[in-house]
């Protein structure tokens, strides 16, 4: 296997009729709207709870601690990156308090509703149980109590993974994240 050295992955352009959307409010924060990074045409779509940042303090781009993890374990298990696009409950790196469940439900039914219908991947996987409980509709579930099976949401089969930034946070769980990926990448084959 090839050595691993995490990259920046393409950005998606946000559609020209949503890049000014002022609904969730998330613009006040004074961050842009990031619709997805990858290959809009991949069969797998991650879903996370937002963008995290892309640039660094002077403007250079870099590859965040959340993408870094993600492309690690991907590459690991020996996933193609072309098979993957990540997308995001909300569009905007929310920089301070916000109403979070308001947010979210106005993000995933006006933004993520829409590129489902667009790009109609055949597997999705939640990251993080923000991603989770939003997508799943149900506050109640979390990562650990789904993790490792395939559930049939709103017509998608989709499973859950630790968010990347949880597991560099607390590293016991890169195995498991591994062992979720390994669960998509039989899936796909």
């Amino acid at each position: 296997m090839t050595s691993f050295c995490p990259e920046i992955w393409p950005e998606d352009p946000t559609p020209a009729s949503q890049i000014h959307c002022e609904d969730c409010g998330l613009y006040k924060h004074g961050t842009r709207m990031v619709w997805g990074e990858g290959n809009p045409l991949a069969p797998i779509m991650v879903i996370l709870d937002n963008p995290g940042a892309r640039e660094d303090r002077e403007g250079n781009s870099m590859v965040c601690g959340t993408r870094q993890t993600l492309q690690q374990a991907v590459h690991e298990v020996g996933l193609n990156k072309e098979l993957i696009y990540v997308t995001y409950i909300l569009k905007r790196r929310p920089l301070r308090k916000y109403d979070k469940e308001r947010t979210r439900e106005i993000c995933m039914h006006r933004h993520l509703d829409e590129q489902l219908k667009l790009q109609k991947p055949e597997l999705i996987i939640c990251m993080g149980n923000v991603a989770v409980q939003s997508f799943f509709e149900d506050a109640e579930v979390d990562v650990k109590g789904l993790r490792g099976s395939w559930h049939d949401v709103k017509g998608y089969q989709t499973t859950v993974a630790y968010h990347p930034l949880a597991v560099r946070r607390r590293p016991n769980l890169y195995r498991l994240l591994v062992e979720d990926l390994t669960l998509v990448k039989a899936a796909i084959q």
